[in-house]
């Protein structure tokens, strides 16, 4: 979409700031293209995903010719990403994955996806074989996906991958961790939903660890947990008495409800009522604060084991659970009615105090002030109101009465994603994937979605009419595998997944490879290796016919017969030989024989996969012996040359329009005294190649060669001489 830019002070396209416009809050990106003004056209066109290609051009100077400016730019293009925007977001919240990390993403993946899919057509060869309706229907089957899932896992990053500090902050509240990314948050919910069925038991407490890794992302307008600490540790290092502090009661409240217990435990710590010298005052107070600390670290919590640094009472049995949970919801209790409130003279101590201890009681109307998003009112149910839920049970109706207590305006992926997998939704699970993570996410995340769920395996796997007789799992895969196909630097891993789509991939794969660029022999080397790994033959053949081709009429002319002969190329090869045949010099010192003399050399020993290129190899080495001969350095020279002779009148591949200037070129061997270098049968042989000659030159399509008028009588002369001198040898 060409256009000529307005004058507006340099600017591109012309933005108003009317009010008109700022409220529509529409988004201003600027360009760096780097092309200095003025610019003269500018051209608009959609690259691959959200990504928009923008040409800027300066108009030509008509000192362009003279070679002026050479360092000057005359315009360039620049991609402009429409999927990040460009508000005023705090710098805290998840950043997009940048190009490069999204390239080792998905070169990453690729092992796994390959490894996957060869697991994948084992199973189903065993399973036809066993009469079974489906791959998941085997017991490792859930196991493979697991691990498959675990490697794209970490290939999409690790909470715990940045080293501790040698020196830690006494008084941090967040432990500083690799930043979270949307792409792999959404991918471990998909993972514990899906595929890890030793989490089912355990279920809620997975989605609570969750929540404290990927807080940060749920919304990037409404404040979260996670934004509350945060602001109050910056705010911290000023206070001087925290317990006076607001926020401080309010982060407790909010790290509580959602299950943090290591930092609720440590900011309890920051109370004032630990320092020295007020531990004798306030006692009573310090003793409550004490009081609390060892509930919350106390917390029964229903699963396997605790990471390293969390706090709670692991309980692996739901009996062991409901008994450690109803003693220790006594203990807060009978705290909660302690008489020793009264003596805590400190309000807002008390009152926090009192407040955490009604969290931990399930009071739904302290839970709903404490948190900020409905997730995290989500997972408080969980962990104070429904202790007891195992699996899926209720979940989705949770959900939505969460929703409309805190309801979110802001359209988070993760959170639609999650809302889909509430509701066993597969169809609204795809589509939150294809919307927002792209089509990587989709391409990998159906192996998840279909593990378990025969539903799931159904809708992806059943071939429609409406896709072309493709199933959807097919038509991601080959969407996924054009969008690596738009890239120089991913192509090469597009045949992965072109492979794996048996309905219209194989036929993708090979115009794929058929169009990769033949110029660099090292990428068409790239391409025959695919060609081969791929058992496409044919293809690779052409590939090498292609390359021959362009080779050859670029000049690059060994280049281009190397292809040839890879390709088993015969008729090309006949074609080039005729071309050779015209430039075959009438003497030894011919430079037309030196030109293609090098050619000669790089066909190799292998002169069979030649075609018409035989004849040349064979009348290059009569060439040398026939100069070595006439430079007199051997006589054996003189001999073989002959013997070189004699083959090439011999051999059915020597054209006919040939023979003459062979025998012209040796007359000088045939003269050749004392004795003669031809015998009786010899002679003869050549004599009556001479008489077919003189035959066919009576035919209208006899080409002739551009050799003296006597060269015949010369070759029949010193041919009779060397007859009549063979026979008084052998006599």
């Amino acid at each position: 979409m060409p256009g000529m830019p307005a004058d507006s002070g340099g600017a591109i396209v012309p933005f108003s700031g009317e009010p008109k416009h700022a409220a529509s809050a529409l988004p201003v990106r600027p360009i760096r293209h780097g092309v200095p003004p003025p610019i003269s056209r500018v051209y608009i066109s959609w690259s691959s995903g959200n990504l928009l290609q923008v040409a800027c051009l300066r108009p030509p100077s008509p000192e362009e010719g003279a070679g002026r400016g050479a360092e000057e730019v005359a315009g360039r293009v620049v991609e402009v990403n429409l999927g990040v925007g460009a508000g005023n977001g705090s710098a805290e919240v998840e950043e997009e994955v940048d190009e490069a990390e999204m390239r080792r993403i998905e070169y990453g993946s690729v092992p796994a996806f390959a490894l996957l899919q060869s697991r994948k057509n084992a199973l189903a060869d065993a399973a036809a074989m066993q009469h079974m309706h489906s791959v998941s229907e085997h017991a490792e089957w859930w196991q493979y996906v697991l691990e498959y899932s675990k490697t794209i896992g970490n290939l999409l990053g690790n909470q715990d991958s940045l080293p501790a500090l040698m020196i830690e902050d006494p008084r941090a509240i967040l432990k500083v961790r690799e930043k979270p990314t949307s792409l792999k948050a959404a991918w471990e919910l998909l993972e514990i939903f899906y595929v890890d069925k030793e989490l089912h038991s355990w279920l809620p407490e997975r989605l609570v660890d969750w929540l404290a890794d990927y807080d940060s992302l749920l919304t990037k307008t409404d404040g979260t947990v996670y934004f509350k600490l945060n602001n109050f540790q910056k705010k911290l290092i000023n206070l001087q008495i925290v317990e006076n502090d607001d926020d401080y009661w309010n982060g407790l409240s909010a790290a509580l409800s959602v299950g943090w217990l290591d930092v609720v435990v440590n900011m309890l710590r920051f109370h004032g009522s630990y320092q020295l010298g007020q531990m004798d005052n306030r006692e009573t107070e310090n003793g409550l604060v004490e009081a609390v600390a060892v509930l919350v670290s106390t917390m029964p919590r229903m699963r396997p084991d605790l990471p390293k640094g969390k706090l709670g009472q692991c309980c692996k049995t739901r009996p062991d659970f409901i008994k450690a949970w109803e003693k220790w919801r006594g203990q807060v209790s009978k705290l909660e009615c302690s008489a020793f409130w009264i003596q805590c003279s400190h309000q807002k101590t008390r009152d926090g105090l009192k407040n955490l201890l009604h969290i931990m009681m399930g009071n739904i109307k302290d839970l709903t002030a404490a948190t900020s998003h409905w997730l995290e009112l989500f997972a408080s149910h969980f962990l104070y109101i429904r202790p007891f839920t195992v699996g899926f049970e209720g979940m989705h109706h949770l959900a939505q009465k969460c929703i409309q207590l805190k309801p979110s305006f802001d359209t988070n992926g993760l959170t639609g994603l999650l809302n889909g997998i509430l509701s066993e939704n597969p169809e609204v699970v795809l589509a939150e994937c294809t919307k927002k993570f792209g089509p990587w996410m989709v391409t990998h995340c159906m192996e998840l979605l279909a593990a378990d769920n025969d539903y799931a395996d159904i809708m992806l796997h059943e071939e429609r009419p409406n896709f072309g007789g493709i199933s959807i799992e097919e038509l991601h895969r080959l969407v996924y595998a054009q969008v690596l196909c738009s890239h120089s630097s991913t192509w090469q891993i597009a045949p992965t997944y072109l492979s794996s789509c048996l309905n219209q991939g194989l036929g993708l794969l090979e115009i794929l490879l058929l169009k990769q660029p033949i110029q660099d022999n090292r990428l068409v080397l790239k391409t025959l290796e695919l060609c081969r790994l791929y058992e496409l033959e044919n293809v690779g053949t052409n590939i090498m016919k292609i390359a021959g081709c362009y080779h050859w009429k670029h000049g690059r002319k060994g280049t281009g017969v190397y292809w040839f002969q890879q390709a088993h190329d015969k008729v090309r090869l006949d074609r080039i030989a005729q071309q050779l045949f015209e430039r075959i010099g009438k003497s030894v010192a011919d430079d037309n024989f030196k030109q293609w003399e090098g050619l000669l050399e790089l066909l190799g020993s292998d002169i069979g996969s030649a075609g018409g290129l035989e004849f040349l190899h064979r009348y290059r080495d009569f060439k040398r012996s026939l100069q070595q001969a006439l430079e007199g350095r051997t006589g054996e020279a003189a001999r073989q040359t002959v013997e070189f002779l004699i083959q090439l009148m011999r051999n059915p591949s020597t054209p006919q329009r040939f023979w003459l200037p062979l025998l012209h070129d040796s007359v000088k061997l045939l003269n050749c005294k004392p004795r003669p270098l031809l015998n009786v049968a010899e002679t003869t042989l050549l004599l009556n190649k001479l008489q077919e000659l003189s035959m066919a030159k009576l035919r209208p399509d006899f080409c002739s060669n551009h050799l003296p008028s006597h060269a015949l009588s010369s070759v029949r002369l010193a041919l009779g001489s060397n007859l009549a001198r063979a026979i008084l040898e052998e006599a």
